[in-house]
């Protein structure tokens, strides 16, 4: 069996992997956009986060393939569940991408509300997919709470299932495959990032992938496996990091994207909402993008009307980070918040930040390593933070700070503001 991919060209199933994609929590993902309301800046970003994963299964796969043999049976377990972590791990995503966190339930305890990741965790581990996952996994050696382990570090396991026997020393492969399902140089980022600039219709999110991932490799070091990149390799691994980066300011923080995800929380947060998102896993499947649209179409509060009629706040003013306090267009932004306070006009008001690396100052445990091949072919494994000088140039975060009012209040405003430039010029 095999499914045809705008990405990737043929992405072929074996029968494990169309029995979990078949399961209806994945046929779920089906109706979950990728990116949420990007589509009312970009129409053509429809894309769902089912073919995401499916994409995201094949590059974990393809990467497992250079780094290891496929001669090799004994790692035959690895990739299982390797490929089917990758495939399962965005399976838990509620409506229109993560802002509708803020209407999942609590946990029992009450000190937080349940994430996409709880779900995710939940689904793999007891659900109907638990079954599929375990009649499978008797055949095959592996359990439910295996693939789960790659999704969520923190899960303890009372096996050895990833210790094995490689290049003459018995290793835990668990921290590389780990890292292949999220870090730096996962498989996550390696489709959406080049998925999304597809059907956006951007550049931004391009990267040499062919070379990258072909020049994966490995290190052990204390008994634990990491993953490696070969020293030839870290200018495209340096294009990646920025691929990401540019993609967050340039098309994930999208003033429109950003006040349509604001207007959604509003609805939210009002006394009105009875959007509310089920703790039991079968009503889960009836969580979808249509379902909330079908929610706020019947709604009469004001942020849900907006949504569905496509009448979103408007920019009044855009200040990215960086800007030095005397320029003009910071006390602008300043004084024109100032002013609507004074005013009492209603405004929203958002920033959105990005930072370079996640892991920068991290010790997450799991280090990346660039392998150097020296004049004489020794190696020397250097972690891959101490190679390369970008994350110290891109240390500090990039944020962008935007003030938004009604259309109305939108045309009053602009108007006065020309008024009052046009004044000072004179």
């Amino acid at each position: 069996m095999e499914i045809r991919d705008a990405l990737h060209g043929s992405i072929p199933l074996d029968p494990v992997e169309a029995s979990v994609i078949d399961s209806p929590y994945f046929q779920r993902l089906r109706l979950i956009k990728q990116l949420g309301f990007a589509e009312t800046a970009f129409p053509s970003a429809t894309h769902n986060r089912y073919i995401h994963s499916l994409g995201a299964m094949h590059v974990a796969g393809m990467a497992f393939g250079f780094l290891f043999s496929d001669e090799q049976p004994k790692l035959a377990r690895f990739k299982r569940v390797l490929k089917l972590a990758a495939l399962l791990h965005d399976i838990g995503h509620g409506p229109l991408s993560h802002t509708s966190e803020a209407v999942m339930p609590y946990l029992k305890d009450e000190k937080r509300r349940m994430t996409h990741e709880d779900y995710t965790l939940k689904i793999i581990l007891d659900s109907e997919l638990t079954q599929r996952l375990e009649t499978h996994g008797k055949k095959e050696g592996f359990k439910p709470i295996h693939v789960a382990a790659l999704i969520d570090p923190e899960l303890q396991l009372k096996d050895d299932f990833f210790k094995e026997k490689y290049n003459g020393e018995v290793v835990d492969f668990r921290p590389l495959l780990q890292q292949l399902i999220s870090s730096e140089l996962d498989c996550d980022r390696m489709d959406y990032l080049r998925r999304d600039s597809h059907f956006l219709g951007v550049s931004y999110g391009e990267f040499d992938f062919t070379w990258l991932i072909s020049n994966l490799c490995t290190h052990t070091q204390n008994g634990k496996l990491f993953l490696a990149l070969k020293h030839r390799a870290v200018y495209a691994f340096e294009d990646f990091l920025i691929s990401r980066f540019h993609m967050f300011l340039m098309i994930y923080f999208h003033h429109k994207s950003v006040i349509y995800d604001r207007m959604l929380m509003e609805y939210f947060k009002s006394k009105d909402c009875d959007y509310v998102i089920p703790a039991d896993l079968n009503q889960y499947l009836a969580c979808t993008d249509a379902d909330l649209m079908q929610n706020l179409q019947k709604s009469i509060n004001p942020w849900a009307q907006r949504i569905i009629q496509k009448k979103p706040y408007s920019v009044l003013i855009e200040l990215p980070s960086g800007l030095s306090e005397s320029i003009s267009d910071v006390k602008l932004f300043h004084g024109l918040e100032q002013t609507l306070k004074e005013e009492k006009i209603h405004y929203l008001k958002e920033t959105s930040t990005s930072e370079f690396s996640k892991y920068m100052g991290v010790d997450h445990g799991s280090p990346i390593y660039v392998r150097y091949d020296n004049f004489y072919n020794d190696s020397n494994f250097i972690p891959l933070m101490e190679y390369t000088d970008l994350f110290d140039r891109y240390k500090k975060r990039r944020s962008v700070s935007r003030l938004y009012v009604s259309e109305n209040d939108h045309e009053k405003l602009q108007r006065k503001l020309h008024r009052q430039s046009g004044l000072s010029r004179k």
